[in-house]
């Protein structure tokens, strides 16, 4: 009966080892996905931006994350396209930066 109970917990011990591995295979493998996700990115924004531009979008995405991630993918999206035909500078990136934040931002207004 004790055998039972230790083979029991052998098994139950193994499946559980067995679904952490395949758990942790899982976040490598997305970790690694968005990882390369990043890097191609990266590299259309590289091609696209002046380094002014990029620099600028750097420093966005530290203050505000999700509207710079916005604004890349918009980018994206229209090179992707072939819309843009030419690399953006820093003035038209704060012009779309303005746009993108314009359509995005929520107003609140306290009423006393």
């Amino acid at each position: 009966m004790a055998e039972d109970i230790e083979e029991i917990r052998r098994k139950k011990l193994l499946e559980l080892q067995k679904k952490l591995a395949e758990q942790k295979k899982a976040e490598e493998e997305q970790i690694r996905q968005e990882m390369e996700l990043e890097a191609q990115l990266q590299a259309i924004m590289k091609q696209i931006l002046t380094s002014e531009a990029r620099e600028r979008l750097a420093r966005v995405k530290l203050v505000r994350p999700e509207l710079a991630r916005q604004v890349e993918l918009i980018l994206v999206q229209l090179y992707q396209a072939g819309q843009i035909t030419e690399r953006i500078t820093d003035e038209k990136l704060k012009k779309i930066l303005a746009q993108v934040d314009a359509r995005t931002r929520k107003e609140f207004r306290i009423k006393w």
